[in-house]
């Protein structure tokens, strides 16, 4: 055997894992994603879905879908800065750049893809990128991938940033790059601190609103139209795997700024673009959102029942302010077990275990769809607290 071959035989977790029967990942669904999923010719309650506005099987998107391929086909063949651009990505970004209220955007084939080709540029070799601790592993590879210094401060401890901004050069670009709502812990960043911050340090801010688009905001437009702040947030980074139905994702920002990034950014000038079928399901997806707002307002009604029904329960929470609320079980094998045993009761939720996060603040992640029903919820919450009473030392 080779040496690469025989070091990474040693690694062997997963195979642990499965021989305790409690491996959790590349679990098998045989439908679409929506509030019940097939798995195993069974139905499965789905709470670890991020398609929060439950769009992924609506019927205009997928004739959306359908069309764009009768006319484009299936794929561009090249990147967008050579054969790849197509007229319907030009609408998208228009469309896009609309939404946030930013002059331009500009698409990319993954939401990672954004992150990675966009943090990695922004700053040079005596500049510095300024994280919160809890940011998306995109923005962490994003960095590692930048000639500028890295500072990371606590999770949404203005304390902790401005002790960071302290340290940078005056004349240095400082660009805060954070999570609009966090991605494991469902919190939300403190965007008006952080902006009175950037303004006393000339500081640019970044917001990733991955989880935000649809969920927050005039129409689902984000983080920064939610605060009212979108004039001082000086880049805007979504996806479309989430609320949006689709898979892609996209920055936006002032001309300049997308100028430079479309010219330099190696992810979106060395990958194929986004697909025909994906760029027109977000079309689709945008004129759903912006239309039906009470698609909305049905993801924070369910939200704040479900939230209510843990609190009642004995469930810790933390601090979540969205439809990503965190169960904290604080033990590895606990949440593993704990996520086995609840499919087996037909709830399909996520686990985060170490080291995606200290072991200390393992967790259940339980994501809400505006289309999941009280009812829906009252029957997971009733088994999530079943099981916990089972593994002991859950519940407060």
């Amino acid at each position: 055997m080779k040496l690469l071959q025989s070091r990474l035989a040693k690694y062997d977790a997963p195979q642990k894992a499965m021989a305790a029967g409690i491996y959790p990942y590349f679990r098998e669904i045989e439908s679409d994603q929506d509030t019940v999923v097939m798995m195993n010719g069974k139905k499965v309650l789905m709470f670890g879905s991020n398609s929060y506005l439950g769009l992924t099987n609506h019927p205009k998107i997928k004739e959306a879908a359908k069309k764009a391929v009768d006319k484009y086909g299936t794929g561009c063949a090249g990147s967008r800065f050579l054969n790849g651009t197509l007229d319907i990505h030009i609408e998208l970004e228009e469309r896009l750049a609309k939404l946030v209220g930013k002059e331009q955007a500009l698409c990319y084939s993954t939401g990672f893809q954004v992150n990675l080709g966009v943090v990695s540029i922004l700053a040079g070799r005596r500049d510095y990128l300024l994280l919160d601790e809890l940011d998306h592993a995109s923005i962490i590879e994003g960095s590692r991938l930048s000639f500028s210094k890295v500072l990371k401060f606590d999770h949404n401890n203005m304390e902790s940033l401005e002790k960071k901004l302290k340290l940078c050069a005056p004349e240095s670009v400082k660009v805060i790059v954070v999570d609009g709502i966090f991605s494991m812990e469902g919190d939300i960043a403190k965007l008006p601190e952080i902006v009175a911050l950037a303004e006393k340090y000339n500081a640019t801010v970044m917001v990733d609103d991955a989880h935000s688009i649809g969920v927050l905001g005039e129409k689902g437009s984000g983080t920064a139209s939610h605060f009212g702040l979108t004039d001082k947030v000086d880049l805007i980074m979504g996806t479309f795997s989430k609320s949006l139905a689709s898979l892609g994702g996209f920055i936006a920002s002032d001309k300049e700024i997308i100028n430079f990034i479309k010219h330099n950014s190696r992810s979106l000038i060395f990958s194929a673009s986004i697909t025909p079928a994906s760029a027109a399901a977000v079309l689709a997806a945008l004129d759903i959102m912006e239309n039906e707002p009470e698609r909305i307002k049905q993801l924070w009604d369910v939200t704040e029942y479900a939230r209510a029904g843990f609190k009642s329960a004995g469930f810790d929470t933390g601090k979540s302010e969205s439809p990503i609320i965190p169960l904290f079980v604080r033990d590895d094998f606990k949440v593993l077990k704990m996520t086995q045993m609840l499919l087996e009761e037909g709830v399909f939720v996520n686990p985060v275990v170490s080291p995606a996060v200290p072991k200390e603040d393992t967790l259940i992640r339980f994501s809400l769809m505006a289309t999941h029903t009280k009812e829906q919820v009252d029957i997971a919450v009733e088994k999530i607290t079943k099981v916990a009473k089972q593994l002991g030392g859950i519940l407060n």
